[in-house]
């Protein structure tokens, strides 16, 4: 059985050897469920820094790729210029544009910021031929980042823009729209929080070839580990709880997700 973990955060003191030890040891506390003999890796960035940590993890690690690009949250502080992302987007471990967006639940940036920074890496995602791994978040019953984030999207997909929404949180409605668009959506731990029946509705309905599994480690652990910090070991617990929702085995959950991310960024050939 193989798994691909299409969204994590190397954000830890350890180094890739040590992070990957750690993997290997949290996928032994899953048990009863089955273990994947190999665990592909996608790093994302969320500024300048990470980014490139993200670059030096995926160069240290088989099978590991990385993602480059400036967070909502960081819209404003990360002060590094675009052509500092140019070296980072042609590296042949770099897999995605990411992660990008927009986050009107905290604000730690001005709208007005996060949308251009949003703007200024849609654009290289489509010089590049990379997908966009994206983000979006909106306070309780307000939609106005979703409806921003389609906004910047149509435009995107109408170029032949490749999207993934990571994480995905919104009502089966706005699934529906980025899904007309082209877009994959990712799935989290959240799917197995007691609260989140809205996103175990959304997969329910999401088509099996847009469908990808992830982490977002080390935020939203799932049960039974929630609370603690996420780790990629911990996917196949995601994974399970997807094949319970959909009345599917772990194995095929895990050929399904795993066929959808080599394609979707393609991967083939390289793994």
């Amino acid at each position: 059985m193989k798994l691909f973990d299409t969204h994590f955060h190397y954000s830890t003191e350890d180094t890739p050897e040590q992070y990957q030890q750690a993997i290997q040891a949290c996928l032994r506390e899953t048990d009863g469920i089955p273990l994947p003999e190999r665990l592909y890796l996608l790093a994302n960035g969320g500024d300048y820094e990470e980014s490139c940590r993200a670059r030096d993890f995926a160069r240290a690690i088989p099978d590991a790729w990385f993602a480059a690009g400036v967070h909502p949250h960081c819209a404003e502080s990360d002060t590094h210029p675009l052509t500092d992302f140019t070296p980072l987007l042609a590296d042949p471990q770099c897999a995605a544009v990411g992660e990008i967006g927009l986050d009107y639940f905290y604000d730690q940036a001005p709208r007005k910021q996060q949308r251009q920074v949003l703007e200024n890496f849609l654009g290289f995602a489509l010089q590049t031929s990379l997908p966009a791994v994206l983000h979006c978040r909106d306070r309780e019953d307000e939609w106005g980042a979703y409806d921003d984030l389609y906004k910047a999207l149509q435009p995107f997909a109408d170029a032949g823009g490749r999207m993934v929404i990571h994480c995905f949180a919104g009502t089966p409605e706005w699934a529906e729209k980025f899904l007309a668009l082209g877009a994959s959506l990712g799935v989290t731990g959240m799917v197995t929080f007691s609260r989140a029946d809205n996103i175990r509705e959304v997969l329910r309905m999401i088509p099996d070839d847009r469908l990808l599994i992830e982490t977002d480690a080390p935020y939203l652990a799932p049960v039974p580990h929630r609370g603690k910090p996420n780790t990629p070991g911990y996917l196949p617990l995601i994974a399970a709880r997807i094949a319970r929702e959909k009345g599917r085995s772990v194995e095929e959950i895990a050929q399904l997700t795993t066929a959808n991310a080599l394609t979707f960024f393609r991967l083939e050939g390289r793994n």
